[in-house]
């Protein structure tokens, strides 16, 4: 009997310890709205316990707010159930014509886009575009052909020729980050500009050069020179069919070659002709300049099938570095697999059919694009949480999880909750554009439960490390709770 009581005792002390780090929660939650740089802004925030299967907290978690990167959960969980783990992007290297005795190609080579994010990138050895093309020309060499009396031909209709989605933010689509996708994208459609400050803050700088070395950009240089350890300051303008770039902003001074990302024009025509230029200084002379073609020929034979890393591998860059390119790539890519055309809309339409499939109430929902980048995308923070329980119960989960940053390890959330306590883990995506901040993940807690949830501030006044230093605090308390 006596054992019993303890027990009651320490039952009732639990729930209302647990019942007073609610309480904890909600007073944290309502100081931040407060504060007078979030008091005119939107805030929304609820908690699922996943493991006992019910709702801990919500507060205005029924309110469409713009979610921006956290948007990319969707985009990499459901192409995880679509696509599988193991699924490769493929790039096809064709020819089509005759090879003589003389190793003439009388006729062209195709390169054919398979909608690779990858391709050519310049962050790994193996897909750089020296190791690409050194590829590809081996693989024309194997077959002969030490003349193209042709062209390099390349072919994006995997994908529509919409790059960009309607609603991005002008000043986004200029810069690295904004690039959109092709059905051949090259280099992560991306280029280096480096710039040379002043010798004095507010003098102006120049542009020095460009890399990859012979990409096709004229840039306009209105950059000026800002206070030593300023940073990249520099926004780049240019629509992504034209070469022509105007960069502003500051870079830091004394920090000269100082590299800034923007958006590389015409990212297959680039392909092509880089890949001609490689081609005629490594053995391979070619007579004509490269061409988009709008169809495969037929006749088409492949020299080389290029495949890319395996897609848990593209889904894990993708969330742990909140990569756009790569997102929106397998945003279109779902809409290709299922539709026959990589578009914005196809790709919609097949994650909202998998919140369907799920049961998911998608009311206040819209997916516009993969990233996020779109102001259009609207989810709740119940929504988010009730998505997050849905995938926690998919035969992928395991990798899907691993995709997202880990709380002191990597990732976009390494610096989040620095007394974390050891037996806790956290897993998150965070998202941040101009007014908005979010955080949406996993807590695995020192009780063996696991908790969703979703936290997301729109409309805010604050700065970005403002904003962000507010979720922290209602992070905090919601790993507290348990």
């Amino acid at each position: 009997m006596k054992r019993l009581v303890l027990t009651a005792i320490a039952f009732l002390m639990a729930l209302t310890g647990a019942a007073q780090q609610v309480s904890d929660l909600e007073n944290t939650i309502l100081d931040v709205r407060r504060q007078k740089d979030m008091q005119h802004g939107s805030l929304s925030v609820c908690v699922y316990n996943i493991t006992k299967g019910q709702l801990v907290y919500n507060f205005n978690s029924q309110q469409s707010m713009t979610p921006g990167s956290v948007n990319k959960l969707f985009t990499t969980g459901v192409a995880f159930a679509r696509l599988g783990s193991d699924f490769r992007f493929t790039t096809h290297l064709g020819i089509r014509g005759t090879v003589d005795r003389d190793g003439v190609l009388h006729g062209n080579v195709y390169i054919i886009g398979g909608g690779d994010p990858m391709l050519g990138s310049y962050r790994y050895r193996q897909t750089s575009p020296d190791s690409l093309f050194d590829g590809w020309t081996r693989a024309l060499k194997k077959k002969g052909i030490r003349r193209v009396d042709g062209r390099v031909c390349y072919h994006v209709g995997i994908f529509d020729e919409q790059p960009l989605h309607d609603s991005w933010p002008w000043g986004d689509v200029g810069n690295y980050y904004g690039a959109g996708v092709s059905g051949l994208n090259f280099h992560e459609n991306m280029y280096f500009v480096f710039f040379n400050p002043g010798h004095k803050v507010g003098y102006p700088a120049s542009s020095v050069r460009v890399s990859p070395k012979n990409v096709n950009v004229r840039g306009v240089c209105e950059v000026t020179t800002g206070p030593e350890g300023s940073g990249d300051n520099v926004v780049i303008y240019g629509s992504p069919t034209s070469e022509e770039r105007l960069y502003r902003g500051t870079v830091p001074l004394g920090k000269n070659d100082f590299r800034v990302r923007g958006a590389l024009p015409n990212p297959a025509k680039q392909c092509a002709d880089l890949f001609a230029s490689y081609l005629r200084t490594h053995g391979i002379s070619i007579s004509s300049n490269s061409l988009q073609v709008y169809s495969q020929p037929d006749s088409l034979r492949i020299v080389l099938d290029y495949y890319s890393s395996d897609y848990y591998t593209i889904a894990q860059y993708t969330n742990l570095t909140s990569n756009n390119i790569y997102a929106e790539s397998i945003f279109k890519y779902l809409g290709y697999a299922k539709y026959g055309k990589g578009s914005f809309a196809n790709g919609s339409k097949v994650v909202m059919d998998y919140f369907k499939e799920k049961k998911l109430d998608v009311n206040g929902v819209r997916v516009v694009d993969g990233s996020g980048l779109s102001p259009q995308n609207k989810v709740t923070a119940d929504f988010v949480c009730r998505y997050l329980v849905a995938v926690s119960k998919e035969p992928f989960f395991k990798e899907f999880l691993r995709s997202l940053s880990k709380v002191g390890e990597n990732g976009t959330a390494k610096n989040l909750l620095p007394n974390l306590p050891a037996s806790m883990a956290v897993r998150l995506k965070t998202g941040t554009m101009d007014g908005v901040k979010a955080y949406a993940g996993y807590v695995d807690t020192g009780n063996g439960d696991r908790l969703a949830f979703t936290i997301i501030s729109n409309g805010h006044d604050a700065s970005s490390s403002a904003a962000g230093e507010y979720l922290n605090r209602i992070l905090q308390k919601v790993v507290s709770i348990y």
